[in-house]
């Protein structure tokens, strides 16, 4: 590296989109900044060792209290757009699995509240590039 150069510090993150049969998806209420107030997918940073996948199912259920296990998660994508978060750069993997309609759910950690949405009836405005992965977790 010469001394021009800079090194960008990554922060590597999961995301789940959990569905239902009846086509309602699990969204959690933001409670602290960026987009406080605004819905986003439950995930979080992926600890030292651990896969993004147990990353996945961890926080879902420390957010939303919904316990899947990791091989019930299925991997959509990932998105590392520079600008995707205000903080910095994140790179999210992320994953869609489906849950029983009526699978209870409580807010937890760093959730202000959770909610299933009709993935028709989506909240005008959600958290990042969350409407993006939705889209792309549900395109048939």
């Amino acid at each position: 590296m010469t001394e021009n150069e800079t090194v960008e510090t990554i922060r590597y993150t999961a995301d789940v989109v959990a569905l239902t049969p009846t086509q309602d998806v699990l969204l959690i209420q933001r409670d602290w900044p960026p987009h406080e107030g605004a819905w986003a997918l439950p995930g979080g940073h992926v600890d030292p060792g651990e896969t993004s996948l147990a990353a996945a199912a961890r926080e879902l259920a420390e957010e939303t209290g919904v316990h899947i296990t990791a091989d019930s998660l299925r991997p959509i994508g990932v998105w590392d757009a520079p600008d995707r978060d205000p903080r910095g750069r994140y790179v999210t993997v992320a994953y869609v699995a489906v849950v029983p309609a009526g699978t209870r759910i409580v807010a937890g950690d760093d959730a202000r509240t959770v909610r299933w949405w009709p993935l028709d009836h989506l909240p005008v405005r959600l958290a990042f590039d969350h409407a993006d992965i939705i889209r792309a977790a549900t395109a048939s």
